[in-house]
């Protein structure tokens, strides 16, 4: 018995010594996976920071080989890690920004730095903070920093004042911010990298802001180029300096229209054939992504009949009875409430003008309106009302529905 005893105590203090030690090795074993880990982060980010400089290398050849405008007199170019700038100091403005919107941005994380300042690389009159202060002007990116999200530099750079120009905010914040959204919307589906080229309209007597006398744009432009598809294309862009009531394709023109507003020769490295058939001409389907294809403008209000409107008109129109007019894009019938659903011209969730058919009034219809009606340019005539800020019309008779290439449809 008591060798048992003896036994028992023996295991009992040979294990209560092992337990100190074991916890000692665990200690070592985690700071040595710690250290490990350490070293293999600062491994990444010397690989990620050496990937970055390379992506950089890229954008900026590419930029030289494909990117620029043609060369002008007196002008000062300057090159930064990803885009290029044309100083005008007759304006205290960019001419141009030239950059590059790559496949980069799906993966991006950078956010927004917000250090605005100075362009070391520009001698003088560069804009700065006070020169917006209270002037009624946001200060527009003219590269967004969203286009540069896969570079921590390329990010910061882009807050250079020489990247800004002095923007509405109903502009900035809206309508341009909705374009340059389209373009990387663009990039990310169809992973080609775009060439883009922004500045404003530069002339003489326009206004200016602040002490340094930044000129302020009464219209912005955009061109785009695509040189990496099977199907090389361009496409420009014209905005006015204020509100844009329109959607962003209403604001669509050839590149060539662009070169003779701002007097830039835009693309410079494009053969004579190439410069012909891509500057000259644009198909606004072509920039659509895939969800976009069935979408249409807003119909000119030129060509609709007589006390008729558009789809972007009726805004205005709320709580009136109207006729509006509008190219049928999407269309619902949904069973549970047996309400029909019609979108014209811009489809769910960019709607921006709804029509309703409820089931008591389907029986009005001689035909069924979700099966005869997409693509199909209409006019319906009742009150404005607006679901969720969305204009829209209940429909209740198959009369308050015209189409538009019927002969005999007239509202006089």
């Amino acid at each position: 018995m008591r060798k048992q005893v003896f036994i028992l105590f023996f295991l009992f203090l040979v294990n209560f010594c092992a337990f100190p030690q074991k916890d000692k090795d665990l200690d070592v074993l985690i700071k040595e996976k710690e250290a490990e880990l350490f070293s293999v982060k600062k491994s990444e980010e010397a690989l990620n920071s050496k990937l970055e400089d390379l992506k950089l290398q890229r954008v900026r050849r590419d930029i030289q080989a494909r990117g620029l405008p043609k060369a002008e007199e007196n002008k000062l170019v300057v090159n930064h890690s990803a885009m290029t700038i044309c100083w005008d100091d007759d304006y205290n403005i960019a001419r141009w920004v030239a950059h590059i919107i790559t496949p980069d941005i799906i993966y991006g994380a950078m956010s927004r730095t917000n250090d605005f300042r100075k362009d070391s690389l520009l001698r003088k009159n560069t804009a700065d903070k006070n020169d917006y202060w209270n002037s009624g002007y946001d200060r527009g990116h003219l590269a967004p920093s969203a286009d540069f999200k896969w570079s921590k530099r390329a990010v910061s750079e882009s807050y250079f004042y020489s990247n800004m120009a002095p923007q509405r905010p109903e502009l900035n914040r809206e309508r341009w911010a909705d374009m340059e959204d389209k373009l990387r919307k663009y990039v990310a589906e169809y992973k080609e990298q775009l060439y883009v080229v922004t500045g404003g309209i530069l002339k003489k007597s326009l206004p200016a802001i602040g002490e340094h006398q930044v000129t302020v744009p009464e219209l912005f432009y955009k061109v785009v180029l695509d040189y990496e598809g099977d199907e090389k294309k361009g496409i420009g862009f014209i905005m006015p300096n204020g509100k844009c009531e329109f959607p962003v394709m209403n604001y669509a023109v050839s590149i060539d229209s662009v070169e003779k507003l701002a007097g830039i020769d835009f693309f410079a490295s494009l053969s004579e054939d190439e410069e012909q058939k891509i500057e000259s001409s644009f198909d606004i389907k072509k920039w659509y992504i895939e969800k976009e294809k069935d979408e249409e403008l807003p119909l000119d209000p030129k060509t609709l009949p007589k006390k008729t409107f558009n789809t972007v008109q009726a805004k205005v129109l709320i709580g009136e009875k109207a006729t509006v007019c509008g190219t049928v894009v999407s269309t619902k019938y949904h069973e549970k409430s047996g309400g029909t659903f019609i979108n014209l011209d811009q489809k769910f969730p960019n709607q921006i003008f709804t029509i309703t058919i409820w089931k008591t009034d389907r029986v009005n219809f001689s035909y069924t309106p979700e099966k005869e009606l997409p693509g199909r340019k209409i006019c319906v005539t009742g009150i404005v009302d607006t679901n969720k800020g969305v204009p829209s019309m209940t429909i209740k008779r198959e009369k308050d529905i015209h189409f538009l290439d019927d002969d005999d449809f007239d509202t006089r």
